[in-house]
């Protein structure tokens, strides 16, 4: 086994609340494990918490999650400057963007050991051949910089075989989540005190949601079925948990979470930072996205012992079992959406099964210490760094 103690590491990402939400178990298990371990993002309000658990953050001053091929080049820049100076031993980079970049970025400074985790390729098969062979050309080329390639999800790991990657670097990865962290409620208080903080009667049927307020995670179906079923089933409540995302052009505006409200079943909550609390306050979850590669958020509705209904595509089909743990519904079809959540709703053994089934389901595959050891254990198949590699950086 190779010895990871001493090896400096650089995870990329966009933003620092990727750092910090997404990836800090590991990032933490990666300095548990002797590494020195530095976060380059843009920076923000998740710095602090990041220098809190001993990892250094590096900002960058052009990474941003919006469309501009002029910041991403001048990103590609200030990388390939910050690993030259930097000297780390692995670049372990994100995607989409700082996949794409910072692949090159590591390659062109002549990083030893480049790391990608492919989180969702961003084209699905349902998308357009023009966008697919966009997409799907650029990882191809990208991929030719980096080492290994993890993948979340299996289907994108047989689309890059069928691309050309060579199957030596393709490991499937999975995603997982803090199964303490995220569990049943223990008791009927826990269940209490969530409706309570999240605005629910006892005896409302809770269809919760958890992510960024952009229209690609479904919220245009979500709603519609949250009106569809406000004259039919007056006692379902929609709880939608997440900031706004005014960076993203699909953002939700002012106005239609105005709008969303006004319907009189639907809440809208905010950021959280106790969430795990209060997925105990819901009945089901629902995830009526466009696209994804292995959603976090459903899988921390499972371990949480709630089904979920989510579309049926691409990573979502990793998380729910059809009627096993949850529904699976067709994408951009409100009314399949609202027809799944009427009939959890009026049926509570059935929803009380499926959560069983969803934690066993967690339990077994989405427990994110699996995640940490394959990480590491594909770290320990990159090259040794070179003694001059080594000097270099500490004459620095």
């Amino acid at each position: 086994m190779t010895d990871l103690s001493g090896r400096r590491l650089v995870h990329v990402t966009t933003s620092d609340i990727s750092l910090a939400l997404l990836l800090g178990p590991q990032l933490r298990a990666f300095a548990d494990a002797g590494m020195e371990v530095i976060g380059a993002s843009a920076p923000g309000p998740f710095v602090d918490r990041l220098t809190g658990w001993g990892i250094t953050h590096v900002p960058l001053r052009h990474a941003t999650r919006s469309v501009s091929v002029g910041h991403d080049l001048m990103a590609l820049y200030e990388l390939e400057r910050l690993f030259r100076r930097l000297r780390p031993d692995i670049v372990h980079t994100h995607n989409p963007k700082p996949g794409l970049y910072g692949r090159i970025a590591a390659r062109t400074a002549g990083v030893p050991g480049i790391v990608n985790t492919v989180h969702g390729l961003y084209a699905a098969p349902e998308d357009s051949p023009g966008r697919k062979a966009v997409v799907y050309g650029l990882e191809r080329i990208a991929a030719t910089c980096s080492d290994v390639e993890l993948f979340q999800n299996p289907e994108d790991l047989e689309v890059m075989r069928r691309m050309g990657v060579p199957a030596g670097r393709l490991v499937l990865l999975g995603n997982g989540v803090d199964l303490e962290m995220f569990h049943p409620a223990t008791s009927s208080n826990a269940r209490a005190s969530a409706r309570r903080a999240l605005g629910a009667a006892n005896d409302a049927i809770v269809v919760g949601t958890v992510g960024r307020l952009v229209w690609q995670k479904g919220f245009r179906e979500l709603l519609a079925a949250a009106q569809h079923l406000r004259s039919i089933r007056s006692n379902v409540l929609f709880v939608i948990i997440g900031g706004e995302d005014p960076a993203k052009g699909d953002a939700l505006e002012q106005g239609d979470i105005a709008a969303a409200r006004a319907l009189g079943n639907v809440i809208f909550t905010g950021h959280r930072d106790n969430v795990g609390e209060l997925y105990h306050g819901f009945d089901m979850y629902a995830l009526p996205s466009y696209r994804e590669g292995f959603p976090r958020s459903a899988m921390e509705a499972a371990a949480s012992g709630i089904p979920v209904i989510a579309t049926d595509i691409r990573g979502c089909r990793q998380v729910v079992d059809h009627d096993v743990t949850g529904l699976l519904v067709p994408i951009h079809d409100a009314g399949s959406l609202a027809l799944a959540i009427a009939e959890l709703a009026g049926d509570e053994s059935r929803r009380i099964e499926m959560g069983f089934q969803g934690r066993r389901k967690a339990e077994a595959e989405f427990d994110d210490r699996a995640i940490i050891r394959r990480t590491l254990a594909a770290y320990e198949t990159l090259p040794e760094p070179t003694t001059s590699w080594t000097t270099a950086r500490i004459r620095s």
